[in-house]
């Protein structure tokens, strides 16, 4: 309600107007200066500190930080990890792989950062004098005030929780999807050349997108579908549990069972797409399939009820993002060869980071 609604993004588009300015004069810098761009650090930065203006009204990380990508991903990578003790219980305290240690690590260095935060501002009501701020200037001042109104069972270690949710679920994601678009898109020049070409017709060639823009990019778009198709960020979704038993395809479900949505093996899936393996922006224009959660065969954000929450304010940013890069900035790899193998954990990252030079329109 305080971060996701349309109406509440649709009143913070000149905040991430400016995060996206802020990204294109990083990239300019290092365009001037001949140094590579790390997609996925770049656009963890760009994702992350706009959350975080939102939420503490200043920014997190420095653009040349890697200490807040590693924790989240970090966490990541430990939760989607194989562990012996969810299929032997018995052995759950002895933590055979190392994996609850790792990851009390992990969120202890995350804790401690939101902790101080949430601290600095509770620190400044009480020097202003004022428990509730009639003024709400972001979404902790708002979550603070639901505290002291106590309109609702909520404390400060909801908050830290809640917000730790938003940063681990909202920035890797976000990334990771950036980083694959972009990889997809080097990898297949003539793909790239038509949404250079769409942008360069619509919005002028060298300018940043605007959100106006979206509506009349429909190949932009369709990129962005595919590359949700091919390289969900999250391939086996969030779990879900059985409320009853089931048949399925033959298969009894029975009432209680955990169970995961393959969305990673549904985009591949031979019975349902032409070429699967194959990326082919194409395939989705003059189509009605999207990712809202109401085309099953394109779920990456999940469906129903439970579908992320964050997908509106996900999806402003991967387009803006996107579109302003690859209209602003010519592309070249680092290498000349191109790695497109998969990391897996609870999300799918490359294995080799996508590193590319920029060359000024």
């Amino acid at each position: 309600m305080h971060i996701f609604t349309n109406q509440k993004l649709d009143a913070n588009q000149d905040l991430r107007r400016k995060k996206i300015k802020d990204l294109l004069a990083y990239v300019e810098e290092n365009c001037s200066a001949g140094k590579t761009i790390d997609f996925g650090q770049t656009a963890f930065n760009t994702s992350l500190n706009l959350l975080s203006n939102t939420i503490f009204s200043m920014d997190l990380v420095d653009p040349n930080e890697r200490e807040f990508k590693d924790t989240v991903w970090g966490i990541m990578e430990e939760v989607g990890k194989p562990n012996l003790s969810d299929h032997f219980p018995l052995l759950k305290m002895l933590d055979l792989q190392g994996i609850r240690r790792r990851n009390t690590l992990y969120s202890g260095k995350m804790f401690e950062v939101l902790d101080r935060l949430i601290d600095q501002r509770l620190k400044q009501r009480q020097e202003h004098g004022c428990s509730i701020s009639t003024e709400s200037k972001d979404t902790l001042d708002t979550l603070l005030n639901i505290i002291q109104e106590k309109s609702v069972e909520f404390d400060t270690k909801h908050i830290k929780h809640l917000l730790a949710d938003l940063f681990i679920a909202g920035n890797d994601t976000t990334s990771i999807t950036l980083e694959w678009a972009m990889a997809e898109l080097l990898h297949n020049p003539k793909v790239l050349s038509k949404a250079k070409l769409e942008l360069k017709q619509t919005v002028g060639k060298g300018s940043p997108i605007d959100e106006s823009d979206i509506a009349r990019l429909p190949y932009l778009q369709a990129v962005v579908k595919e590359t949700f198709r091919l390289h969900p960020a999250v391939p086996l979704l969030i779990p879900r549990k059985a409320s009853e038993g089931v048949e399925i395809a033959s298969v009894t479900v029975p009432k209680g069972a955990q169970v995961f949505v393959n969305v990673w093996a549904i985009g591949r899936d031979e019975n349902i797409w032409d070429n699967p393996h194959s990326f082919k922006p194409e395939r989705f224009l003059g189509s009605d399939v999207d990712f809202k959660g109401q085309n099953f065969e394109l779920i990456p954000f999940g469906a129903g009820r439970r579908i992320c929450p964050g997908l509106p304010l996900a999806i402003r940013m991967l387009y803006l993002m996107l579109g302003s890069l690859i209209n602003s900035f010519d592309w070249k790899l680092e290498d000349e060869s191109m790695d497109m193998k998969e990391k897996f954990g609870l999300t799918i990252q490359k294995a080799k980071p996508l590193r590319a030079v920029t060359i000024a329109i």
